[in-house]
């Protein structure tokens, strides 16, 4: 199916015309804009590619392997040859779709840092967004809920231009409600059957709860880079000793007591988040994603620039960023 430009395709929504650059959420998102493209002016000039490598449609000249190359690149026939084995670089297309799928999930609108980490995974989602328009790129959306009383997720079309991107940030802008559970791996779904480009997903979420992401991640990253976005608050990875205090999730409305004066509780609380954290990096690991994890207690740009930094360097130092 292909996305016309008479209308967004079936499933697809449009962008609400208040949300266009005229609305209230102008002014976050031309914060978001001098402060990303400020913090980050020179990290991509000339390498376009460092970012958003795509898989290319053009093949480009054979080198020799190096570990952490794709073997669907491999050229076969220079391999005979040599009796050495060598790939064939794609030259990478600089018109993609990058795609946002971000979760909206209530567990998201917590935070104890500088910000809640809805507002550090809106942050990374513009950041993304802003780099991808201004090389060119199409941007699309979706989001884990629809908020129209709906139960499929909001899902946006890709399109080029900078007003297109300020209109998916707005539309993506509103905090979490109380109850909103956000069906990630439905959201991820939608993607995949509209994105028939290859191009990049970037995924953010704190990937609480049950992994139903993970088959649906899987099968998109036989066609798309992928790009995990993990938001952390601090309390979910340590407790303080604060005495006794009510928790309670705000996806069920469950609460419960617990005391953190008790060196056990906070060791055991610890352990847990620990083994939860292995386990979200092992899955992602698995299905091809590079992971990027952002705090709400720390400056998320600086975190952003560090991946970038490396993402391209072990990009180029492979020999696959089509250069």
């Amino acid at each position: 199916m292909q996305l016309r430009r008479s209308g967004p395709p079936k499933g697809v929504e449009p962008i609400p015309r208040t949300s266009r650059l005229t609305s209230p959420s102008q002014v976050p998102i031309e914060r978001l804009r001098l402060t990303v493209l400020r913090r980050l002016n020179g990290l991509l000039s000339g390498d376009h590619a460092g970012l958003f490598p795509g898989h290319g449609t053009e093949r480009g000249e054979s080198r020799p392997y190096v570990p952490g190359d794709d073997p669907r690149y491999i050229d076969w026939a220079v391999t005979a040859r040599t009796h050495d084995t060598h790939v064939r670089d794609m030259v990478a297309d600089h018109e993609l779709d990058v795609w946002l799928i971000l979760d909206s999930s209530s567990s998201l609108g917590f935070g104890t840092g500088r910000a809640t980490k809805h507002e550090v995974a809106w942050s990374a989602a513009g950041a993304f967004a802003l780099l991808a328009s201004n090389g060119g790129n199409r941007v699309g959306a979706a989001r884990s809920t629809n908020r129209k009383g709906r139960s499929r997720p909001l899902l946006i079309a890709a399109r080029g231009g900078s007003a297109h991107a300020g209109g998916v940030l707005t539309a993506l802008l509103d905090a979490p409600e109380d109850g909103e559970t956000g069906d990630l791996g439905r959201a991820i779904e939608m993607v995949g059957q509209v994105a028939h480009r290859r191009g990049m997903a970037v995924v953010i979420s704190d990937f609480l709860g049950s992994p139903d992401w993970e088959r649906p991640l899987r099968a998109m990253s036989k066609r798309h880079e992928l790009i995990a976005v993990e938001v952390v608050d601090p309390r979910e990875v340590d407790l303080p000793d604060v005495g006794l205090i009510s928790v309670v999730d705000p996806e069920t409305g469950r609460r419960r007591l617990i005391d953190t004066a008790k060196d056990g509780v906070r060791e055991r609380y610890a352990e847990l988040a620990e083994e939860r954290r292995a386990d979200v990096a092992d899955r992602l690991k698995s299905c091809g994603a590079d992971h990027l994890v952002l705090r709400t207690d720390r400056d998320w740009v600086l975190d952003f620039v560090r991946f970038v930094s490396g993402r391209k360097a072990r990009l180029m130092s492979a020999g696959r960023s089509g250069r």
